[in-house]
C-alpha cells in the first residue's frame, strides 16, 4: 500500500493505538497529522521521531475533540495548512470503568461526549474537506456488539453509539467518502495495562487466539480500510478480535 500525496489525521494519536496507526501511514509515505489532548510531551516526541525518520513535516495540533470550539480551530489549522485531507480516522476514546451502581452523571456524560459526540463533530467540520474517494475509518469496540460489561456500560453504550454514527455517515457522503468502523477486542495498548496477569489468562480463555491482539495487528486493518484496495467496501462494521469461543 502506497500513502504517498495523502493527507491523514488521526485523532488520539499521540501514543498507544493512534500512535501506531499514524506511523504505519507515514511508513507508506502519508503526510500525517497528530491530533492530542493532554498527551503534548508523548505528541511531540512522535513528530519529532517521525519528522528525523522520514524528512517530511509533521503537523501536532491540540484539540479535545468533544470541545466543538476546539474541532472548528483544529479544522481551521489543517484547512489553513493543506486546504483538505483525504482521509480521518477517528480514533480518540476514552474509558472510566468503575462499578456499575457507583458510576457519576459527570463521567458518564464525559465517556459520551468524547467518544460519540467527538466523533460527530470532528467528522462534521472536516468531513466537507475529505477529497473525492476519501476515507472515514471510525474505530469503535466489539463491547459495543455484545453482551457488555456492568462496569464499563457507558463505554459500551458510547461504542454501540459510533457504529450507528458509521452508518448514518455512510449514508450522507456516500457516493463520494467510503466510511467503514473497525471494532476491535482486547489490544496490548495503554488501555489495558493495568490488568493483571490472571486478568489477562481469564480473558485469553475466551478469545479463539488465546491472546490479545497487537497495536499492529488492527493498525493494518484501517490502512487497509483506506487504501484502494478497499474501494468497495462502505459502510462495513469490521471486528478485529480474535475471535470469541463459546466460553466467553
Amino acid at each position: 500500500m502506497n500513502f504517498e500525496g495523502k493527507i491523514v489525521l488521526v485523532t488520539g494519536s499521540s501514543r498507544s493505538l493512534g500512535a501506531q496507526i499514524v506511523k504505519d501511514f507515514a511508513s507508506k509515505g502519508a503526510t500525517v497529522i497528530i491530533d492530542y489532548n493532554k498527551s503534548e510531551e508523548q505528541a511531540m516526541k512522535l513528530k519529532k521521531d517521525l519528522e528525523e525518520l522520514y524528512r517530511k513535516e509533521v503537523l501536532t495540533i491540540k484539540c479535545d475533540i468533544s470541545n466543538e470550539e476546539e474541532v472548528i480551530s483544529m479544522t481551521n489549522k489543517i484547512m489553513d495548512k493543506y486546504g483538505n485531507i483525504d482521509i480521518l480516522v477517528n480514533n480518540a476514546g476514552i474509558c472510566d470503568d468503575s462499578l456499575f451502581d457507583e458510576k457519576k452523571k459527570s463521567t458518564f456524560l464525559k465517556v459520551l461526549e468524547t467518544n460519540v459526540l467527538g466523533t460527530y463533530l470532528v467528522t462534521k467540520h472536516l468531513g466537507k474537506h475529505i477529497n473525492k474517494n476519501g476515507r472515514i475509518i471510525n474505530i469503535a469496540s466489539d463491547n459495543g456488539l455484545g453482551d457488555g460489561y456492568p462496569e464499563s456500560c457507558d463505554y459500551d453504550a458510547s461504542k454501540a453509539g459510533v457504529i450507528s454514527l458509521t452508518h448514518n455517515m455512510a449514508r450522507f457522503y456516500a457516493p463520494n467518502i467510503n466510511v467503514n468502523c473497525i471494532c476491535p477486542g482486547w489490544i496490548d495498548s495503554d488501555m489495558n495495562k493495568g490488568l493483571s496477569d490472571n486478568q489477562r489468562t481469564e480473558i485469553n480463555k475466551g478469545i479463539l487466539l488465546e491472546r490479545f491482539a497487537s497495536k499492529r495487528e488492527v493498525s493494518n486493518v484501517v490502512l487497509f480500510l483506506a487504501s484502494s484496495e478497499a474501494s468497495y467496501v462502505n459502510d462495513s462494521i469490521i471486528t478485529v478480535n480474535g475471535g470469541l469461543s463459546s466460553e466467553k
